[in-house]
């Protein structure tokens, strides 16, 4: 297992996938679900798979982790 970030294509994925995947977030910042992500890149780390982008509303980094259910 590798220690580097491996990048993958999140515009790969299904349109209802990808929107999914934008508008279902956390902030930790906002300490509110919802507010969706921007600019998101996906990436695999460790053997987990991350997409990451900034908050809608504050702009601070959104991260989510995907677990074998979502794909």
């Amino acid at each position: 297992m590798s220690d580097e970030r491996i990048e993958r294509d999140f515009m790969a994925r299904d349109e209802q996938e990808r929107q999914a995947f934008l508008e279902q977030t956390w902030c930790d910042q906002c300490l509110q679900e919802n507010l969706g992500m921007n600019t998101p890149l996906e990436y695999e780390f460790k053997g987990i798979v991350f997409i990451e982008g900034k908050c809608n509303r504050c702009g601070e980094v959104v991260l989510t982790e995907l677990t074998d259910e979502e794909f």
